[in-house]
């Protein structure tokens, strides 16, 4: 039987593209440095595609590529040779190097010839040039956009429509608005599934046909043993933007860490750096920055996603949780609106300048509200941002903002009344799914049936408990009303959960992953059970269960924690949200299952991540493959995947935090300490992370004894934290040992006596 491959345009794969970024403008490349006119390739100001080709040419022949490199947090590298050119010997003698810088606006490029050849070699560079000022949105879905002619403004090459211009200049170059060139033989625009259906591929139109191309071109002699730079950048100015580049340093210490596994120190060193270049600003508030989702399809300010990247970087500094809280508080919910989801007090999902990926274009406003966590992760950041030492003027100015997002909690968040924190898209033009597990199948029963909304997910129970008793806290701590009555909320929300999620499963007990609209519980292990164990919600009894179903190979036996379990029926390696790996969300099951006391359990879910990472270069993508360790050996890409994304790359720091376990209460003076028992990540030691400002040391040596040096004089350690979860609790065995402290005078010496 023949299979017809079908015609629609499908999501462009970038698992094996080059991406560089300073945001909010991003290059997507070949791994050779071209940006050619097909696919997500281009460079890309927020939500606008500015350059949709630039391919080089040595005398109308592309060098052979031999390298790439991530060049520092905003730079790439790219080595090429020309082997028809030079000596004839077997040894390439004419060397290609592109490095590629990005700015806030744009991006520059030298190009670097080097001869080692025995004569002079004379040569003419090209770049050829194309812009299309595609919307992402029509990017994503497979489709192309119209390549734009090119004008001459003096000695710049310019394209524009109203309210955007891109503007390219070459130093030394002649410039040619318009190429002779033919189709790239690369593409076949009848074939081609990226092509816009709507577009005729005869009559010249789409990108990738050549017949609006630009170029620069340069006349080179090159001596023997010499090397000629050559320079040309882009520059991009927009009105339809919402986010903008963020001014100054960064918010944040990078630690300086020393560690038995290498991959960790590694690990760090590369996000640290992305998270960098993934630095954004709205104009109406530029002090106030957040991070970026990720690369390259949610550049722009998220609610869940900036929020939990926030919140795993706290122990290098509280100044990025303080723009995060204020950036999505200047938009918080303040009436009713269908359409966009918003509600009055509502933290919301994501900002774009012409709609949303989720609703349909041309009908949504910027700002889309379909999140039914963004709000509870909301007031977890401002709590836990306090208690790692966010000034109190900082927190008290949110106190308003935080009643609001109370007040959701208390009046819209409960759909059917059954007390429970439920969603339901109700007009189909929204996500139908609103958790973070956010794709349309990702909420099924065990035997693979999709399960209809309202629904009500397990972690998100766990999130509004955790709300409702970190806001009663703050409540308490700057005399506010109300603080009773979201303890009692909380009270009454775990005994409700104990009665309606658990299910029992072939290895055991634990939450199912969600009721549904007839409140039956949507009975599929997933890794959503991972969320609960930060929360307070369930007692020492279910946390060892859920540690055990965690640590059981159907979730664990991948690289890091499986969304869903390969028992169940809906389980896919390459699912979005049905069986691959999500950083992220291992992190925060490592973090959960540490401070719980199973070191072993989180042990193996970091080491998978770390695994991961050796196998990326260190650069964590969004999410890849479920599929087993030991075939095919290394993590299978998601070839849709954002690299780098804000939360993966943040997952790095928040297994160092797990590890380390420190837990502050600035407010009170104090911290405690619970590092993951037994050492099972080996010895750390990190210099640079911030506790009320402070810069703070923290060394864990293999037996598990942690020594903490350069706290501030308002803040000392009261002592060992004893494991949440007790000896029997620990799938039978005896409990973890309670780790071993000291703290460090304030020179750095022995602990005073």
């Amino acid at each position: 039987m023949t299979i017809t491959p079908h015609r629609r345009p499908l999501q462009p794969m970038l698992h094996d593209l080059t991406v560089t970024v300073r945001a909010p403008v991003s290059a997507l490349s070949g791994q050779d440095g071209q940006i050619r006119a097909r696919g997500v390739q281009g460079v890309f100001y927020a939500d606008c595609r500015a350059l949709s080709e630039a391919v080089l040419r040595i005398d109308g022949i592309e060098p052979e590529s031999v390298l790439h490199t991530l060049d520092g947090p905003h730079s790439a590298w790219f080595v090429a040779l020309v082997r028809g050119l030079g000596d004839t010997g077997p040894d390439p003698t004419v060397r290609v190097d592109r490095l590629r810088r990005m700015a806030p606006d744009g991006l520059s490029e030298e190009i670097r010839l080097a001869s080692t050849a025995s004569a002079p070699v004379r040569v003419t560079v090209t770049v050829d040039l194309g812009c299309d000022l595609a919307a992402m949105r029509s990017v994503r879905r497979g489709g192309t956009g119209v390549s734009l002619p090119a004008r001459r403004a003096g000695a710049d090459l310019v394209w524009s429509t109203p309210g955007t211009s891109v503007r390219v200049t070459a130093e030394g170059a002649e410039i040619s608005p318009a190429a002779d060139s033919a189709i790239d033989p690369g593409i076949d625009p009848a074939i081609d599934p990226g092509m816009d259906p709507g577009i005729d591929p005869a009559a010249g139109s789409a990108v990738g046909d050549g017949s609006a191309r630009a170029r620069l071109s340069w006349p080179v002699d090159l001596p023997p043993g010499r090397t000629v730079t050559l320079r040309w950048r882009v520059r991009v100015a927009t009105m339809a933007a919402v986010v903008t580049a963020a001014d100054g340093p960064v918010e944040w210490s990078t630690p300086e860490v020393v560690a038995d596994d290498r991959r960790l120190v590694r690990l760090l060193h590369r996000s640290m750096a992305d998270l960098a270049a993934l630095r954004l600003a709205e104009p109406s508030g530029p002090g106030d920055t957040f991070l970026g989702a990720g690369v390259p399809w949610y550049l722009t300010l998220f609610g869940r996603d900036s929020i939990w990247a926030a919140r795993m970087l706290l122990p290098t500094g509280t100044g990025l949780a303080a723009g995060t809280l204020r950036a999505l508080a200047r938009r918080q919910g303040a009436r009713v609106d269908p359409v966009s989801g918003e509600e009055p007090g509502k933290i919301m999902h994501e900002l774009r300048y012409s709609g949303v990926f989720a609703v349909r274009a041309g009908d949504a406003p910027a700002a889309y509200y379909g999140t039914v966590d963004a709000t509870l992760l909301w007031i977890a950041l401002l709590h836990d941002a306090w208690r790692w030492g966010l000034p109190e003027p900082e927190v008290a100015a949110l106190l308003p903002q935080l009643r609001a997002a109370l007040g959701w909690l208390d009046r819209y968040a409960d759909l059917d009344g059954d007390g429970f924190v439920s969603y339901l898209d109700r007009d189909g033009r929204g996500l139908a799914n609103q958790g973070w597990k956010d794709s349309g199948d990702s909420v099924r029963f065990r035997d693979g049936t999709i399960a209809r909304g309202p629904i009500a997910l397990c972690e998100v129970q766990g999130y509004a408990y955790q709300a409702a008793l970190h806001g009663a806290a703050l409540l308490s701590a700057f005399d506010q009303p109300g603080a009773r009555h979201w303890r009692e909320y909380a009270a009454d929300l775990a005994r409700r959960f104990r009665a309606r999620f658990w299910v029992d499963g072939p290895l055991g007990p634990y939450p199912a992953l969600a009721l549904d609209r007839d409140g039956r519980p949507v009975d599929s292990l997933t890794s959503n059970i991972g969320h609960l164990l930060g929360t307070g919600l369930l007692d020492e009894a279910e946390s060892g269960h859920v540690a055990r179903a965690l640590a059981g190979p159907a979730l664990s036996g991948g690289y890091g924690l499986r969304t869903m379990s390969t028992e169940d029926a809906g389980f896919s390696p390459l699912s979005y949200h049905c069986g691959s790996v999500w950083p992220h969300d291992t992190a925060i099951a490592v973090a959960g299952l540490a401070r719980a006391g199973f070191g072993a359990e989180a042990a193996r879910l970091a080491d998978g991540v770390l695994a991961a990472a050796e196998s990326f270069g260190y650069r964590l993508p969004e999410l890849y493959g479920g599929d087993d360790r030991e075939t095919p050996g290394r993590p299978v890409p998601y070839p849709m995947a954002c690299h780098p994304q804000a939360w993966s790359a943040a997952a790095g720091v928040a297994i160092l935090a797990a590890a380390l376990g420190l837990e502050p209460d600035v407010p009170a003076g104090e911290l405690r300490l619970r590092p993951m028992p037994g050492a099972p990540l080996g010895a750390i030691a990190a210099r640079g992370l911030r506790v009320a400002g402070a810069a703070v040391g923290a060394t864990l040596d293999g037996t598990g004894r942690i020594i903490v040096d350069g706290l501030p004089g308002s803040v000392r350690v009261v002592g060992p934290a004893a494991p949440a979860i007790p000896a029997q609790a620990h799938d039978g065995g005896p409990g973890p040992a309670v780790p071993s402290v000291a703290v460090a005078g304030p020179g750095g010496g022995p602990p005073p006596n």
